[in-house]
């Protein structure tokens, strides 16, 4: 899986019409090409998620109710994510550096 997140604020009133442009134009990809594209608000507390799926588009939309979604700085462009680090951001983890907990203990 190929997952973009477009790095900087994205205004959130934009729509699957407003976020396949700016994937187009700023991103330099194609919406339609099977790829995972993320999108932060100014708040950080929310973001959206941009998918063709093969038959149209899917627009996710998350919104925290504590905590801000780790992003990178307006100045990286573009950053590619792994899926694993998709389902880290998805859940609010900080994905750039996820604290592992410890193992679990043997049960006996």
């Amino acid at each position: 899986m190929r997952v973009y997140l477009a790095c900087g604020i994205t205004d959130m009133r934009k729509g699957i019409g407003g976020l396949s442009a700016l994937v187009q134009d700023a991103l330099r990809q194609n919406p339609a090409g099977g790829a995972v594209f993320a999108f932060r608000g100014r708040r950080a507390d929310r973001i959206k998620l941009l998918h063709f799926d093969g038959q149209g588009f899917c627009l996710y939309y998350k919104v925290l109710e504590r905590g801000r979604f780790a992003w990178p700085s307006p100045a990286d462009g573009t950053a590619r994510l792994t899926g694993a680090q998709l389902a880290m951001l998805w859940e609010g983890i900080d994905w750039r550096r996820p604290h592992w907990s410890t193992p679990p203990v043997r049960a006996s």
